[in-house]
């Protein structure tokens, strides 16, 4: 327990920023899916930090390498080398197409060095003034300029106008929207696997062929944001495996280092070539620490049989999730990946997030009427059978 002996929501009141609508519980110790409150209060954690928490809370391997890792060296900065930084790169390019990483420590900031290295990499390759991106309606990329900017929802760009110059939305899942938008000064197309904030939607089996065919046949670069759905999530280590479809460039973050700030950006070799001594860099970005805890986290969800259990948990989770669609009028669909699981309704979600942490389980709600789903990688049916026990509770009172 803390010492501190204050009302916590007053004194985050008078100190910090009012930048989020927090929920009045303060968490002071975690377990596997398992938090626990101020009060002792348990509950189940089918959000873990926002897909964050892949391997649960305070996993003995992680906990493990930030130990030991905490007690030789926690930083340095970039301008020398470390062995974890390099060792996790070695590690992700083994288990990806891509040949280099560029570590940072957040999804914005991954989608940020991703921008960057599109516009530096067509200016290298066609000559200045071929600088825009193509990204989707409803997407999600960062809250900094640029990735505001490339983020295709109005309701979090407004009030921060002039937005940065160069982006441009099409409708997701529409091969021939990106096509009609696509000009001269084109020089990339920006998309999510799955678009995680914009209400968990799923593209058409082939958009993303058809969508790779026509960024090559138009030299353009494809950046997937697997901010969310990277390191597991959708039941694969990366979400392009599943689509047959390999990008130039890959963004990573969330699930890398199971609760510590990290974010990635990686590519192939010929579009890397475009990031020189000077072009990019960060004080923070990989360092020991971090890097430590993420090839820890990245070693054990890359283990036999890791992967194949969250497709199937995700599937019995799904199938339980579809058994009470068939019971209740106002649920209007399922939909989920792995254990990406987005269950929508036809009123506002708000009021079952709520009541779900009262009974002692924790989702969220995205895009107003979708509850989202993403419990650590961890979970299995006992897990489920408990969230699916909690949300019959809630979904009988709004029936009644």
């Amino acid at each position: 327990m803390s010492s501190f002996n204050g009302d916590i929501q007053q004194a985050c009141a008078e100190h910090i920023f009012g930048t989020y609508a927090r929920f009045p519980v303060a968490f002071v110790k975690g377990q596997g899916c398992r938090l626990w409150d101020d009060k002792g209060k348990e509950y189940l954690d089918f959000l873990s930090g926002i897909a964050v928490c892949a391997l649960g809370h305070c996993h003995p391997e992680v906990t493990r390498a930030i130990e030991e890792a905490a007690g030789k060296l926690i930083h340095v900065s970039n301008l020398f080398y470390t062995y974890p930084q390099v060792e996790l790169a070695a590690e992700l390019t083994r288990l990806s197409f891509a040949d280099k990483l560029f570590f940072c420590n957040s999804g914005a900031e991954a989608n940020e060095a991703a921008i960057k290295l599109a516009r530096k990499f067509s200016n290298d390759r066609f000559g200045p003034g071929r600088f825009h991106i193509i990204s989707m309606k409803n997407s999600f990329h960062g809250r900094t300029m640029a990735t505001l900017s490339a983020t295709g929802q109005t309701k979090v760009q407004k009030g921060f106008e002039p937005l940065v110059e160069g982006f441009v939305y099409v409708d997701f899942n529409s091969v021939a929207a990106v096509e009609a938008a696509i000009t001269d000064k084109t020089c990339a197309v920006l998309v999510e696997p799955v678009q995680g904030e914009g209400g968990l939607n799923f593209a058409s089996p082939g958009y993303f062929k058809a969508l790779k065919a026509l960024c090559r046949q138009r030299n353009l670069l494809l950046i997937f944001d697997e901010i969310q759905t990277g390191l597991g999530r959708t039941g694969s280590l990366f979400a392009y495996e599943q689509e047959s479809v390999t990008p130039d460039i890959i963004t990573l973050a969330k699930a890398l280092a199971n609760g510590l700030p990290m974010g990635a950006m990686a590519a192939s070799e010929e579009v890397a070539k475009a990031f020189v001594p000077g072009s990019h860099a960060t004080t923070f970005g990989g360092g020991p620490l971090i890097a430590s805890a993420a090839l820890a986290t990245l070693r054990v969800i890359s283990k036999p049989g890791f992967l194949e259990k969250v497709r199937e948990t995700g599937a019995y989770f799904v199938s339980r999730l579809e058994e009470m669609k068939n019971r209740y009028p106002f649920v209007k669909q399922v939909r989920g990946r792995g254990l990406m699981v987005g269950l929508e309704l036809e009123v506002p979600g708000a009021k079952f997030v709520t009541k779900c942490m009262e009974k002692g389980a924790i989702i969220n709600c995205t895009h107003d009427t979708v509850l989202r789903f993403v419990p650590p990688l961890i979970a299995g049916r006992p897990e489920v059978d408990t969230m699916i026990a909690i949300l019959e509770e809630v979904f009988k009172e709004e029936a009644l």
